[in-house]
């Protein structure tokens, strides 16, 4: 694992891709989240994300997992919390792998457990004025 974390900060496509980069791997998969401008059929108008003070453990702990059953040569993930605007970068992930088969099983089983398993909650605000809370208790 070569970078895990929160940021407030914007996020970087070219960070998580030299992370990852590694002599013996034949395959690069990287994935990026992006907020949009809509869900559901409702506009969306402004979003923001917060986290639990253990969502960076957890995240190294489902990478340590994803590591485990892949072989993996390197990888990262980093997700962004704060207010973001429609085409932000929201998460960026990243495996690399001696082949392209394995990377993009890897990268998908990474994000796919991050999303489920990260305490990280989404607040989106709609044009028509109403609210809603995405993966929180």
């Amino acid at each position: 694992m070569k970078l895990i974390g929160i940021r407030e900060s914007a996020l970087s496509l070219d960070e998580v891709f030299a992370a990852v980069g590694d002599d013996a791997a034949g395959g690069i998969a990287l994935f990026v989240g992006t907020v949009r401008n809509h869900d559901g059929g409702a506009d969306v108008d402004a979003l923001g994300y917060s986290c639990h003070p253990s969502a960076e453990s957890e995240m190294r702990r489902i990478a340590e997992k994803v590591v485990a059953e892949y072989p993996v040569r390197a990888l990262a993930a980093v997700h962004r919390v704060g207010d973001l605007r429609v085409g932000d970068l929201a998460v960026v992930v990243g495996v690399s792998c001696p082949h392209r088969g394995d990377a993009f099983e890897a990268c998908r089983k990474l994000i796919d457990d991050l999303k489920h398993e990260v305490p990280i909650w989404k607040h989106q605000k709609f044009s028509d004025g109403t609210e809603e809370w995405v993966g929180a208790c």
